[in-house]
């Protein structure tokens, strides 16, 4: 196996599909610094980044050309799939100048439900032991990520660029949505208004209050479990006031699962149990309304078949050769 990883192979000539969709988002994102320029703070920062990312993808495309195989391909996707941790807080960076959101979606919530299900879930299941399955459920996020994508790598390479692309290329439509949809979700916006309001099912419009604030509410659960503190530590050193509607998390997840189902039964069976609970983790530690989380499980459906025939139609070629 560590052989046929490095055997040389065919060059791949030009960029990989995800790079190429990199490359557009990155675009897109630097029309809108530009445009929004003497609003933010760290214009040119943000500009810097964009030209060393583009730069040290075309960097990638060339040193792969040198030795081209299967782990110099790996490593160019996943440098990609590394950077998406840089796209996610940065679309804060645009949305906090547009007038919060979150009052319509809460409103939505109690009219729907008649209550805040992010409130009271910790209420009606005050357990412990629930608690830290929750919690271990919204951890295994990444690690869900990176298995999905590593069994597509060492068990169908045909299908591996596809498979990054869709996930990719997904996590890129839900960011452009963040920053022209700003929802902050209830772990922001109800320290906002206050507690008692958000109890009281009462919302009104915050403007642009979080462009100037990130209080963050601390998630509700054990506080002593291992897993709250991985969950609340990461929170409070990544998180931003951005990213509500729809859900990624469940999104992204649930298309993780069409992806397992489609290449192993048992993969799927396995991410089963850390899928629901990751699911019920949105509403419960209240990163996101009841709302949020039925969004991206819908959405995953719709962003999979469009994005697979994005790639279909614009990139379909084999990973080495043609």
């Amino acid at each position: 196996m560590a052989l046929d990883l490095f055997k040389r192979v065919e060059t791949r000539k030009g960029l990989f599909a995800v790079e190429k969709v990199a490359l557009v988002y990155n675009l897109l994102t630097t029309i809108l610094i530009l445009f929004l320029f003497p609003r933010i703070e760290t214009p040119w920062n943000m500009l810097l980044d964009r030209a060393m990312i583009a730069g040290m993808t075309v960097l990638l495309m060339y040193l792969y050309r040198l030795a081209p195989c299967k782990f110099s391909a790996f490593v160019r996707i996943a440098v990609q799939m590394a950077l998406l941790s840089y796209w996610y807080p940065d679309t804060y960076e645009f949305n906090r100048f547009f007038p919060n959101l979150d009052h319509w979606f809460a409103n939505a919530e109690q009219w729907l439900f008649g209550t805040q299900p992010a409130i009271h879930f910790c209420e009606w299941m005050p357990y412990h032991w629930f608690s830290e399955a929750v919690n271990m459920g919204y951890f295994a996020y990444y690690p869900m990520i990176f298995l999905v994508v590593m069994v597509y790598f060492l068990k169908r390479f045909d299908l591996f660029e596809k498979a990054t692309f869709t996930i990719i290329t997904t996590f890129f439509i839900y960011y452009l949505i963040y920053i022209f949809v700003p929802v902050a979700g209830p772990q922001y916006y109800f320290p906002a208004i206050g507690m008692e309001h958000a109890e009281q099912g009462t919302f009104w419009a915050i403007g642009d209050y979080f462009n100037y604030n990130r209080e963050l509410l601390p998630g509700p659960g054990y506080e002593d479990g291992f897993f709250y503190s991985l969950v609340e530590g990461s929170q409070q050193v990544g998180e931003r006031p951005t990213a509500a509607f729809p859900s990624s998390h469940v999104g992204i997840s649930t298309l993780l699962m069409i992806m397992a189902w489609r290449i192993s039964k048992v993969l799927f069976g396995c991410l089963v149990p850390f899928y629901m609970l990751l699911c019920c983790a949105t509403v419960y530690i209240q990163a996101h309304y009841l709302i949020d989380a039925i969004g991206g499980f819908v959405s995953a459906f719709v962003l999979y078949v469009l994005v697979t025939k994005m790639f279909k139609k614009w990139f379909v070629k084999p990973m080495f050769g043609g």
